[in-house]
């Protein structure tokens, strides 16, 4: 028993160090998280883990410390990416397998040039889901384990040694894990573009139960250049039809927001002053803060 247990121990001790050198501390403003190489110097990172503003460095392996660029970041899956003037850093080949619930997990971090572990299991794994924030991500993973508040934005790691995604924080400090297809597919889009184009309405709106019985939103304010505007649509105004489909609550509307809405025709249903009226609004890409 004892060398069996000394064989995990060994194995699980060769998996750190393997991908210790592309792991790296990310340190912004009050905030410290970790991050890994993704490409020749370019690391990701959580987004909820870096600060909005000043200046950003990453602790190398080693210890030695380096300026990172912000390239662009993702609010709605997570994903942060980073430059840094330094190609010799290592890679990491990310696995698009998902283990499934059960299996045992390596969450690895970094800490002033050091790698951080945490040894868990997955709780959960199955398929593509929307955070709160209209992101589109590939698989939902959740890991039982117990993260170092540092360690969000390093890598989860399957019982092979693969590093299969990014562990983040979701609600009440449960560990979610942010797929490396997501990954690729949006830290690829931040490298070319810097951002990820959103759906806006320029709309305020707020849920509202109307007189019937039935539900809605209610038009709180509208953008006067924005496609509320141009779509004709007034304050006060209850949004109750959306694509053909009632509108029972405002979140689903948000999250149909993503990329691939902007520039989408949609068809809306409104009342106003107690008449139905029907318009099609154009949804624009949210501006750039």
């Amino acid at each position: 028993m004892s060398r069996d247990i000394q064989g995990v121990s060994t194995a699980l001790e060769g998996m750190v160090g393997g991908l210790a050198p592309s792991l790296v501390s990310v340190i912004s403003h009050r905030m410290q998280a970790s991050g890994f190489v993704w490409r020749a110097g370019l690391i990701v990172t959580s987004d909820e883990g870096l600060a909005e503003d000043g200046e950003v460095r990453v602790i190398l392996p080693g210890g030695e410390s380096a300026i990172a660029n912000p390239v662009g970041r993702d609010p709605s899956t997570a994903i942060a990416l980073l430059k840094v003037e330094r190609p010799d850093l290592q890679p990491v080949a990310m696995a698009a397998t998902i283990p499934s619930p059960g299996a045992l997990v390596l969450a690895l971090g970094a800490e002033g040039g050091a790698p951080t572990a945490a040894l868990g299991l997955v709780s959960v794994s199955r398929g593509p889901w929307q955070s709160m924030r209209g992101g589109e991500i590939d698989a939902r993973v959740e890991l039982d384990s117990r993260l170092r508040s540092t360690a969000e934005g390093g890598l989860a790691v399957n019982s092979t040694g693969q590093a299969f995604g990014m562990t983040v924080f979701g609600p009440r400090r449960r560990v979610l894990v942010i797929p490396s297809v997501t990954i690729g597919r949006i830290a690829a889009r931040l490298e070319s573009h810097g951002r990820i184009p959103r759906g806006y309405l320029g709309l305020g709106l707020q849920p509202v139960t109307i007189e019937d019985g039935g539900s809605g939103v209610m038009v709180m304010s509208v953008e006067p250049k924005g496609p509320g505007a141009a779509a004709n649509i007034h304050q006060g105004d209850v949004l109750v039809s959306w694509d053909g489909n009632p509108i029972s609550k405002l979140q689903p509307l948000l999250r149909s927001l993503g990329p691939d809405s902007v520039g989408k025709l949609v068809a809306i249903e409104l009342r106003r002053g107690g008449q139905s009226h029907q318009t099609e609004l154009k949804i624009g890409e949210r501006p750039t803060a």
